[in-house]
């Protein structure tokens, strides 16, 4: 099979991590007998710096015509890059939240799961993590307060900001879907997030999905408060599934997720729209402080491509080819710097590699399988 897939290594790690995913990817064209053409496309700080915007009508048009695109990381250090004195809809984050919507990428899935081998990575005392967590964060991404209308002016002679949070019923419910599905091929429970006791927008979130989920009679599911769900995820990780929850919410607690878990720089993410297309890329920042080093761990991106063979290609057989390499490199004892165990608890028999050799060491298990 033969698929065309858009690159986005933007700034930052961006193009260290995504090299590492290409070269994984190129490794699973080679062993299962598909074609992988690959179409560099220019967004974020370094679309600003080439012409001086984030992301062009150009760039979304090549996005479009993709099957899938695999990003790196965006954006650079707020406090002293250059692209952050300019407005707002000029600066590298705008061009990810346009591009989002013109691709309609309204459903994103962040899986949270903590690995047996870096369980001393994580914050958590071990009571609490136990045999270890595996959740969804599946965060609506297209509506709510990023996406609605806002304004900064003079009220009474004192400054004031205003930012509008809207959903309709429709938006709801296609994400609300989306989370009852994915529920379906996992464990079977979801819990939504909101804050019903304050926002009409919950209340409305709510309605919808106990609606929803009257079409799938195999799926559990509860309503949690944000603030109780943000406790509960270093209270009792293990109690969540499927977290089913609207924009501003999703983008905080997969966060919070992400650090459970021992490392941000270990987890995937995709962006679906209604058909196959998908924008696939790693959870973290774009890291300038670390640019360049050969030190980011490239394994969230190469698991987002493994996604990426999942939901876009429906290649199974070859994503789980990537996720047991991951997981054999793991249980070797590599390790990048971020998720090395803290001074005291090194051991010997865990190894400290670079970008580049990690990305090998996955290929050389995958050649394996």
């Amino acid at each position: 099979m033969s698929y065309r897939i858009g690159v986005i290594s933007g700034d930052g790690i961006g193009p260290e991590i995504v090299a590492e995913a290409r070269k994984v990817l190129d490794c699973i064209s080679k062993k299962y007998g598909h074609k992988f053409e690959y179409e560099e496309i220019l967004m974020g700080g370094c679309s600003i710096d080439a012409v001086g915007v984030p992301l062009t009508e150009e760039a979304i048009a090549q996005a479009k015509a993709s099957d899938a695109v695999l990003m790196g990381s965006i954006g650079g250090n707020t406090a002293t890059s250059p692209w952050y004195k300019l407005e707002p809809n000029l600066r590298p984050e705008a061009g990810l939240l346009k591009l989002r919507k013109s691709l309609n990428l309204f459903a994103n899935l962040r899986p949270a799961y903590l690995y047996e081998e870096l369980k001393e990575a994580c914050p958590l005392r071990e009571d609490i993590i136990g045999d270890g967590f595996d959740m969804m964060i599946m965060r609506e991404l297209t509506g709510g307060l990023y996406f609605g209308e806002r304004k900064t002016e003079l009220a009474d002679g004192v400054m004031t900001a205003t930012d509008t949070l809207t959903y309709s019923e429709t938006e709801i419910r296609r994400i609300a879907k989306r989370g009852f599905e994915i529920a379906m091929k996992r464990r079977k429970k979801v819990t939504s997030v909101d804050k019903a006791n304050v926002l009409d927008s919950s209340r409305l979130w709510r309605k919808i999905v106990e609606e929803t989920a009257i079409d799938y009679p195999d799926v559990s599911y509860e309503h949690m408060l944000v603030d109780n769900c943000a406790m509960q995820l270093v209270k009792d990780p293990k109690q969540f599934d499927v977290i089913l929850t609207e924009n501003m919410f999703g983008d905080i607690l997969s966060d919070e997720a992400s650090m459970v878990t021992g490392s941000i720089g270990m987890l995937s993410s995709a962006s679906l729209n209604d058909t196959k297309f998908g924008l696939y890329e790693p959870s973290g920042g774009s890291a300038p402080d670390i640019a360049g080093m050969g030190i980011a761990n490239p394994i969230a991106t190469i698991l987002s491509a493994a996604m990426m063979l999942r939901y876009s290609f429906d290649l199974d057989k070859e994503a789980d080819a990537v996720e047991q390499a991951v997981k054999q490199v793991l249980k070797e004892g590599y390790r990048t710097i971020d998720i090395m165990p803290r001074e005291d608890e090194k051991k010997s028999s865990v190894t400290k590699v670079g970008t580049k050799e990690m990305g090998d060491l996955i290929v050389e298990r995958i050649e394996r399988i």
